[in-house]
C-alpha cells in the first residue's frame, strides 16, 4: 500500500515535470506579440521617412517643398507679366520712332523747299506742322523771313540725303537730318547746293507728330 502511493506520487511530479518542459506556449506567445509589435510599428513608418527625423521635419517637409514650388510658379508668372510689359513698352516705342521719322523727313523738305511765288502756302505749311517753341519762333518771324525771301526771287528745294533716330519715346523723339537744299535767288541765279545737318525733336499732339524744336547742328 505505501508502495503505491510512492509511485503514485513520483507519476505525478513526472507529470508535472513533463508538462513544463513540454508547453513553452507562454513565452511563444509573448515572441509572437513582440514580433507583432514591430511588424505593427513598421508599416505605421511612411515608406522612406527617417526614423530618426523628428516629427515635425517627417511632416512638414513636404509642406515646404510644396510652398516652394509654387513660389517659383508665381515668381515665373509674375517676371513673364513683366517682360511681357516690357517687350510691349519697346515695341510702342519702336512704333513711336518709325512714325516720327517718317514725319520728319516729310517735314524737313517741307521747311526747307521754299517758292517766292507761293510764300504763304509756304509757311502756312510749316507753321501747321510745327509746335510748341519752333511754331512761336518761326511764327515770330515769318513776316520778316517772307520780306527777304520775295525781295530776292528765292526758290529752294530740299532733299533728304539721311536719317537716324537720335532717341525715343512713345511721345518724343528726335531725329537726326542730312539735307541738300537746291538753292536760286536774283542774286546767285545759278542753283548752288547747300548741304545742312539738323536734329529735329518730334512730339506727340494726339494722333499727330509735329516739331517742336528744329537745331542745326
Amino acid at each position: 500500500m505505501k508502495k503505491s502511493v510512492l509511485e503514485t506520487e513520483n507519476a505525478t511530479e513526472t507529470t508535472d515535470s513533463g508538462s513544463d518542459t513540454d508547453n513553452p506556449s507562454v513565452p511563444e506567445k509573448e515572441t509572437a506579440t513582440e514580433t507583432s509589435d514591430s511588424d505593427q510599428v513598421a508599416e505605421d513608418s511612411p515608406v522612406g521617412a527617417d526614423a530618426t527625423s523628428p516629427f515635425w521635419r517627417r511632416r512638414w517637409v513636404p509642406r515646404a517643398v510644396v510652398g516652394a514650388t509654387a513660389f517659383v510658379a508665381v515668381s515665373a508668372s509674375v517676371l513673364a507679366c513683366v517682360l511681357g510689359w516690357k517687350l510691349h513698352d519697346r515695341s510702342q516705342v519702336d512704333t513711336a520712332a518709325r512714325q516720327a521719322a517718317s514725319t520728319a523727313q516729310t517735314y524737313a523738305v517741307t521747311l526747307t523747299s521754299i517758292d517766292s511765288q507761293n510764300i504763304d502756302q509756304n509757311f502756312a505749311a510749316v507753321i501747321n506742322g510745327a509746335t510748341g517753341e519752333f511754331k512761336d519762333t518761326y511764327t515770330q518771324s515769318s513776316n520778316q523771313l517772307k520780306t527777304l525771301l520775295v525781295e530776292h526771287k528765292a526758290i529752294s528745294k530740299g532733299r533728304i540725303v539721311d536719317s537716324s533716330i537720335k532717341s525715343a519715346t512713345k511721345d518724343r523723339v528726335q531725329v537726326m537730318l542730312f539735307i541738300d537744299q537746291e538753292v536760286t535767288n536774283s542774286v546767285s541765279p545759278d542753283p548752288r547746293i547747300d548741304r545742312s545737318r539738323m536734329v529735329m525733336t518730334m512730339e506727340r499732339v494726339g494722333d499727330s507728330w509735329l516739331a517742336s524744336k528744329v537745331d542745326l547742328v
